[in-house]
């Protein structure tokens, strides 16, 4: 989606009772898979003052950015424009370093978290800048890259993605990237794996992974979501899955904060409070529901449902977000019903972010 194009300023609760004691806690608040507006959109645009509102409304130490084109093959080809992108985005950061910082180490995670500025952590949803060549991950490490995802939706020279059906496992090359990302201190990220390819990267891993942004899949059968054997081996390897707020939650109708919760809780049963994490795949920036962007909508559910990522008899009206957590401050509406079922607030603080500060600060060290 798009999504600059039908984003106008919304400005959000104040932050809820559970998260505000969390946040004088000084807890953790991270989204392991948000997009931040405000990096790549121009001063000019009519969008740009929601976006700035945003980051200060958030709440959150911490996103993980996604930077390339989800899942592109002809991203190999221009590796060097991701590159500059890298460059480009921490620019902007910097440019507004009274709200935000690039974040590249444990101790740069403390400064956000301590200072109350929005982390910004860049990450790839899919391998393919890397291409067959591993010296490019020194590369986009100097320039900021501090997560990778491995693949994303379809097959590329590390495994097979979710969507497709051949479910081939790790290839050679995938195991080699594995130990250079471990050997550069980047965090790998098993979002959007194929089963088998999960699999075989949760045991090639030394250190813990992320599976940033899925669900439970023993609630809703989709090739998105982690069965609970999956969910057992990331949390074995000391690893966080970050529970996300698309329609994947449901087999039907719209999703709400409470299909999150169900999966939030299913997760904790299954691996453990310590390895439950949340990862929105969505702007920080509420949406603004205008009949454009109702039309743009559909269409990115169609899209969805012919590459097989929703089934078929899916509603085209559906919204891709909880609409009773569209807030920039979303989180603090999700810790407020999680006290409110009577889960206590040191397991709220590693949901909210404190289990993915734990991987990320012991990879990057």
């Amino acid at each position: 989606m798009n999504r600059p194009q039908f984003l106008t300023p919304s400005r959000p609760a104040a932050a809820g009772a559970a998260a505000a004691k969390a946040r004088r806690r000084g807890a953790f608040v991270i989204d392991g898979a948000a997009g931040v507006d405000l990096l790549f959109q121009p001063p000019d645009s009519p969008d740009y003052a929601a976006a700035l509102q945003a980051v200060r409304d958030c709440g959150l130490t911490a996103a993980v950015m996604t930077i390339t084109p989800n899942g592109r093959r002809h991203a190999d080809a221009t590796w060097k424009s991701m590159r500059q992108r890298l460059i480009d985005y921490d620019a902007v950061v910097v440019r507004h370093a009274d709200r935000m910082l690039t974040v590249r180490n444990r101790a740069d995670l403390e400064r956000a978290r301590r200072e109350r500025k929005l982390g910004v952590v860049f990450t790839f949803q899919g391998a393919e800048p890397i291409g067959e060549d591993l010296e490019r991950v020194t590369v986009f490490r100097d320039a900021g890259l501090r997560v990778l995802q491995l693949t994303h939706n379809v097959r590329n020279l590390i495994g097979d993605g979710s969507l497709e059906p051949g479910d081939a496992g790790l290839s050679r090359h995938g195991h080699a990237l594995i130990e250079r990302l471990e050997a550069e201190r980047i965090v790998v990220d098993l979002a959007h794996g194929g089963a088998r390819m999960t699999r075989e990267a949760i045991a090639a891993a030394t250190r813990p992974p992320l599976v940033s942004h899925s669900g439970c899949r023993a609630l809703v059968d989709s090739p998105r979501l982690l069965g609970d054997a999956q969910l057992r081996r990331l949390a074995e390897r000391g690893g966080v899955v970050g529970i996300i707020f698309w329609p994947y939650l449901r087999r039907q109708g719209q999703q709400t904060a409470a299909d999150v919760i169900r999966h939030i809780e299913h997760a904790i049963t299954v691996c453990g409070e310590d390895h439950v994490g949340l990862g929105t795949d969505l702007s920080i920036v509420p949406t603004a529901i205008t009949p454009a962007f109702r039309e743009e909508n559909a269409r990115n559910i169609r899209d969805a449902i012919a590459m097989g990522a929703f089934a078929a008899d899916r509603d085209p009206e559906l919204l891709l977000f909880p609409p009773d957590l569209n807030t920039a401050d979303r989180f603090g509406r999700l810790a407020d019903l999680l006290s409110a079922r009577g889960h206590a607030d040191a397991r709220i603080e590693k949901i909210l972010g404190g289990n993915f500060a734990r991987v990320l600060g012991d990879v990057w060290g």
